[in-house]
């Protein structure tokens, strides 16, 4: 017999039962006829007791032991996937000697394990910041940027750093609140149109600043430039600098050119004013900074894609399916709005989504059957994603928090 002990627990195996597997640790130590090797294939050797020790867990190699004497190597479910698949590594048995259910079971939950510590990763990485305090030490000006760096980067440092944050999302609020107000025709007239431009500019004086102080404390221009959330804040302040350019050039062309063509120049610049001062809206995006809420939502739309990308398809499968169908009852009732399958890709659309707005409706009884289906097919496909979505959502939100 082959007497090993396991962490302090005695096993014993006979010589031509290891034999079996010559591939395996316990089966090399059996046709093993070298003392030197042999001691090689274990952690000690106890010659008084003829006993090889091995200082591995004890718990696992009941199943290694079951496998020498049956034949099969059986994985419980309370086994953690990581631990399990070193120790049969380490005694050489694969996987393959497993039953084929718990094999799927087993390599199953590896996924699961491997999809979580994955997100765990992700997870981490949203909350952390492309710098750290530690980075500045013997760098130029480094104590003036590491404070420049805690204001503008860790609300948490001091309480100054907590007023700059909550600033910078009021200024983002005024900003959409200044650009919604300024559409209002009222706030058109001269006294409301000067209002308005003094509170664009005070808020762009303020992203403008809060850029260039993330910008100097940086310790990595070419990772300041690639993060996302430095972007948007680049996306923010640049049409109030770019309309003041159009708009002085806008000025000179006045000056210099035939009354015909400033007009139509004017009317050029002022479609492209018009677009750049649209290009505010993306301030919003700035909440996010400062909103786990906003970040916990674009991360489940980052993980979650391939499910939202299967539901856009099936949308789309639907549109096209039951607007042909509606199409070929209803085309040859008199005034009818389904006068072609594109025309009724609207109304097929509003009706997947359960809107209904009862612009375009059917007259015939089929299509009023056509639409019952529609309309129940819209409302299984929108019940199926939302609980996963909502879950996931939740999920990642407290995580985030956590880390945070």
């Amino acid at each position: 017999l082959l007497n090993i002990n396991v962490g302090g627990k005695f096993f014993q195996i006979a010589y031509k039962v290891a034999a079996r597997y010559p591939i395996t640790r316990l089966g090399k130590l059996a046709l093993c006829t070298d003392p030197m090797k042999k001691l090689q294939l274990c952690d000690d050797y106890l010659v008084q007791k003829n006993e090889y020790f091995f200082d591995r867990d004890p718990s696992i190699f009941h199943y290694i032991f079951h496998f020498y004497c049956s034949g099969v190597l059986w994985i419980m479910d309370e086994m953690c996937p990581s631990n399990f698949v070193e120790e049969i590594e380490y005694w050489g048995i694969h996987l393959k000697y497993t039953q084929r259910c718990c094999r799927i079971l087993f390599e199953e939950k590896q996924d699961e394990l491997s999809e979580y510590l994955k997100i765990e990763k992700e997870l981490e990485a949203e909350v952390e910041t492309l710098d750290s305090a530690e980075q500045f030490e013997g760098k130029f000006l480094g104590q003036f940027r590491k404070t420049i760096w805690n204001l503008v980067e860790n609300p948490y440092s001091s309480v100054a750093a907590k007023i700059i944050a909550v600033m910078s999302s009021f200024f983002v609020l005024i900003s959409i609140v200044g650009m919604t107000l300024s559409t209002v025709e009222e706030m058109k007239q001269k006294t409301g149109k000067m209002w308005m431009e003094q509170l664009e500019m005070i808020c762009a004086i303020f992203f403008t600043s809060e850029y260039i102080m993330r910008l100097i404390s940086s310790s990595n221009f070419k990772n300041f430039l690639r993060a996302a959330f430095n972007a948007v804040d680049l996306v923010a302040i640049l049409p109030f600098y770019v309309q003041i350019l159009f708009e002085n050039l806008d000025e000179a062309d006045t000056l210099y050119h035939e009354e015909l063509h400033k007009v139509e120049n004017v009317s050029k610049l002022g479609k492209v004013l018009k677009l750049i001062k649209l290009m505010r809206i993306f301030r919003i995006l700035k909440l996010a900074r400062h909103s786990t809420g906003l970040r916990a939502f674009g991360f489940t739309m980052r993980q979650c894609y391939q499910q939202v990308c299967c539901l856009f398809l099936f949308i789309a499968m639907g549109v096209f399916t039951f607007s042909a169908l509606m199409h070929s009852v209803e085309h040859d009732v008199p005034g009818t709005s389904f006068t072609s399958i594109p025309y009724a890709w609207w109304w097929a659309a509003v009706s997947l989504s359960t809107v209904g707005y009862g612009d375009t409706v059917p007259d015939t009884v089929l299509g009023r059957m056509v639409a019952f289906a529609c309309i129940s097919f819209g409302i299984i496909l929108n019940g199926m994603p939302i609980s996963i979505l909502y879950n996931k959502f939740s999920d990642y939100y407290a995580k985030l928090k956590a880390h945070e």
